[in-house]
């Protein structure tokens, strides 16, 4: 990743952690490689990750490692073994870095690809999902995402899921002619997954196939029904789909994915959902959990393109072999600063350098000569208006008076 795209990267990072400290999210690092057990147990053994995009490999002691293919399950992993999951506070942590899949590379679509994500530990009331959700959708608008679709569902819960599980069943096998064969060997393993297939055979075989809603319990109705009160009395536009499932096997009650409008097919931006099973189940106590993940490549596409704004603020030329130290000396004294600078190598002609900082879109360049070190001073010019400024040039001093007189001309760097 090369320049402007990795500056892109940078800014949208930046602006995602500045959300999601407004959130009072903490930032957990966990292993690029863990144990291939952790995902098979989390993620589902039926899930098109765990079957077929998976990194996996050998180590030395004949274990299974595997390149994280998603964060949810190692956060969980390491607050669990923390001690940071307890019953009697929430902990809300965030994530980003490479996660590793093995999937078709398209657009929107890469074997390595990064993800920004949130889980809060330990809440079960609706509030929390609404809090999770909304957090989200402000991640997307601070990275400026546009044209993206919020859409919810609730999957049930362990009362009210068994029995449309077995419906999902039942529907397959009297339609299994028209199911590829891995949603074939689903229907008795996990059928939720024959909604999730991206087969086009499957999708239209499964849209006669019965619905979620037919089959909540009273509570996991009343929970979905508040958090899109919640959503809607905060302003946070959605819709609701009945088919939404999502790629995970540890996702309870309420679902969620973002879309993105002209990304083509690989069009989800990020998602997430409720999963208070899986702290328990990867040793933990038995408390709940709510999180979204967004791929940033994604978000960078639905953003759309920006101009880049890297260029050096100052940009410093010595004239005659005496300049050389004392234009490196200025240098790093106004980078110290937080002045953004670029220092022209010795020896070039004073047209070549002016052309050079014109092209880098240099704001000022200071012209360092035997005689402005004679006189104590720089000469300054304004690369926009043309304009040149004589100023008092005091090496040593750490570069702070002569950077503060280029901000009061300017306003770089500040």
């Amino acid at each position: 990743m090369l320049p402007p795209a990795s500056e892109r990267f940078t800014a949208v990072e930046s602006r995602l952690r500045e959300v999601m400290e407004a959130y009072n999210y903490a930032e957990v690092r966990t292993p690029i490689a863990e144990r291939t057990e952790l995902f098979a147990r989390s993620i589902g053994e039926t899930t098109d990750i765990v079957e077929k995009e998976m990194y996996t490999f050998d180590d030395r002691d004949g274990s299974s490692l595997t390149l994280r293919p998603e964060g949810t399950a190692s956060v969980v992993r390491a607050a669990v073994e923390a001690g940071l999951a307890q019953r009697d506070q929430a902990l809300k942590l965030y994530y980003l870095g490479p996660m590793f899949r093995r999937e078709r590379p398209q657009k929107g679509r890469y074997r390595q690809f990064h993800q920004v994500g949130a889980e809060l530990i330990g809440r079960d009331d609706p509030m929390a999902d609404a809090e999770m959700i909304a957090l989200l959708m402000d991640c997307l608008e601070a990275a400026g995402a546009k044209d993206v679709e919020l859409v919810l569902n609730s999957l049930g819960d362990r009362a009210c899921r068994p029995p449309y599980r077995a419906a999902l069943a039942d529907y397959g096998r009297a339609h299994q002619d028209g199911l590829c064969p891995n949603c074939r060997l689903r229907i008795d393993r996990n059928p939720l997954r024959l909604l999730d297939c991206k087969e086009e055979d499957c999708r239209r075989t499964m849209a006669g196939a019965p619905s979620i809603s037919e089959y909540l319990c009273d509570e996991c109705r009343a929970h979905f029904a508040e958090v899109q009160r919640v959503l809607a009395a905060s302003g946070v536009r959605f819709t609701t789909s009945a088919r939404l499932v999502r790629g995970l096997d540890y996702y309870v009650r309420t679902a969620f994915e973002v879309l993105g409008g002209g990304l083509g097919a690989q069009n989800a931006v990020g998602g997430g959902g409720r999963y208070d099973g899986l702290v328990a189940a990867l040793g933990g106590p038995p408390v709940a959990g709510v999180g979204f993940a967004v791929g940033l490549e994604r978000v960078i596409m639905a953003a759309g393109e920006t101009a880049s704004d890297h260029h050096p603020e100052v940009f410093v030329i010595p004239l005659g072999e005496g300049a050389s130290l004392a234009a490196f000396e200025l240098a790093r004294s106004l980078r110290r600063t937080g002045v953004r600078c670029e220092l022209e190598a010795g020896g070039r002609s004073i047209k070549s350098a002016m052309r050079r900082a014109d092209k880098l879109g240099a704001r000022y360049a200071v012209i360092l000569g035997d005689e402005e070190l004679q006189a104590g001073r720089a000469t300054l010019r304004d690369m926009r208006r043309q304009a040149d400024h004589r100023l008092a040039l005091r090496l040593g001093g750490g570069g702070s008076e002569l950077a503060e007189a280029i901000r009061e001309l300017g306003a770089v760097g500040g």
